[in-house]
């Protein structure tokens, strides 16, 4: 049993494999690292609530200073990681060289930047968001940078907001987490329903910042002016400080089924790369829901020393009103089909099959609790048992 685990990243993922550890049993020493001042708190609100004004930030908040010291976990906010020495097990930090006998990563991602609007804000912490709700607020044309899935969440608030919304992508699909763009046309639809201007083949020629805060941003040889230009094109995996760690960060902390990076280091989180059980690709999910299940079997494996099920990806969104579910594994050049639903039931199951006919992934659309927690469990059922690692 390990004396000392340090977890670096003070969000859920961290925080959960923080708590599970003392839900096991671990008697040893916590400590959790966060390079934010803020105590831990859930991320999703930031784009959703916490953007449109309906939840104030204490309501993010996950433990109290003292919920944090009754468990035992010692807390340190504003300790970035600057490196990591894997054989002599010490990570360095901004308050020195911490030695530890397990290490779990869960530094989560950052956003990319645009080159031309280095300037715009964009959504990772609680003081983004709260920034651009105050900006959100005060705008009447919104242009969106991204089409991915914050992308789909931040034209939504601004259409809450009141504002006239553009969404600007360059792939000419939308995506939607590991679903990729598989939902691309149910997603055009539900924008266009809700008056999101879509220019998805767009390229930005320029992009001129205002001093008002506006902006003028050139599309071909249309000139648009908007109040506000939001940039979400994307995270970037931050591993930035592991560059001479020895570790595999290609696309994410590479780890084995059970979480494993190499030994005394596993990853959780938007940060790794798990292993596929089935295919052996390494796919990084950037979701909550998938955070808390990758800590809780890291956990367990380092408390008991035993590995688990391997956790399947479960992810979700709420864009103008529509909640979608996204469970499993999904191949981007493999079309989804629908299932017939039950008639008298709101919504659809989109489904995501291998070449024999299983359920690799699921998605429900304003899908009932009942028909998604079936199509959940034949993923379920696929999903093979992890093998103790040598």
């Amino acid at each position: 049993m390990p004396a000392r685990v340090v977890v670096v990243g003070a969000s859920i993922g961290g925080l959960t494999a923080a708590e599970t550890l003392r839900q096991e049993g671990f008697g040893g020493e916590i400590l959790l690292l966060g390079d934010e001042p803020h105590l831990p708190y859930t991320r999703p609100p930031l784009s959703k609530q916490i953007l449109l004004g309906d939840w104030e930030p204490d309501q993010a908040a996950i433990r109290t200073a003292a919920e944090l010291d009754d468990l035992g976990i010692v807390v340190r906010t504003g300790c970035a990681a600057h490196g990591l020495d894997v054989e002599a097990r010490v990570l360095h930090t901004a308050q020195g060289a911490i030695p530890f006998d397990e290490l779990v990563i869960a530094t989560g991602t950052e956003p990319r930047s645009h080159p031309l609007l280095p300037w715009a804000p964009t959504l990772r912490t609680m003081d983004d968001a709260q920034r651009l709700r105050d900006r959100m607020r005060a705008a009447r044309r919104i242009a969106v940078i991204g089409s991915g899935i914050l992308g789909s969440e931040i034209a939504s608030a601004a259409r809450k907001h009141g504002a006239e919304t553009l969404l600007i992508g360059r792939s000419g699909a939308l995506g939607f987490g590991g679903v990729g763009t598989l939902l691309s046309d149910e997603l055009s639809r539900l924008h266009e329903d809700n008056d999101v201007e879509l220019a998805l083949r767009a390229d930005i020629a320029s992009a001129v910042p205002l001093p008002s805060g506006a902006a003028e941003l050139t599309l071909g040889t249309a000139v648009r002016r908007v109040d506000l230009a939001v940039v979400m094109i994307g995270g970037m995996p931050r591993t930035g400080w592991l560059a001479s760690s020895g570790l595999s960060v290609d696309d994410g902390i590479a780890c084995d089924s059970s979480g494993t990076a190499a030994p005394g280091v596993s990853a959780v989180g938007d940060v790794a790369a798990w292993a596929d059980p089935v295919s052996g690709r390494h796919v990084r999910v950037e979701h909550q829901s998938n955070a808390i299940e990758q800590a809780v079997a890291v956990a367990v494996r380092i408390a008991r020393g035993e590995n688990g099920t391997q956790p399947v990806p479960l992810f979700w969104s709420e864009i103008h009103g529509a909640r979608i579910h996204a469970y499993g594994w999904f191949d981007p050049a493999t079309p989804l089909v629908e299932r017939t639903t039950d008639p008298e039931a709101r919504g659809a199951i989109f489904a995501s099959r291998d070449e024999t006919g299983g359920a690799r992934g699921v998605v429900g659309w304003n899908a009932s609790p009942r028909d998604f927690r079936a199509a959940r469990a034949e993923v379920l059922a696929a999903t093979p048992a992890l093998t103790p690692q040598p």
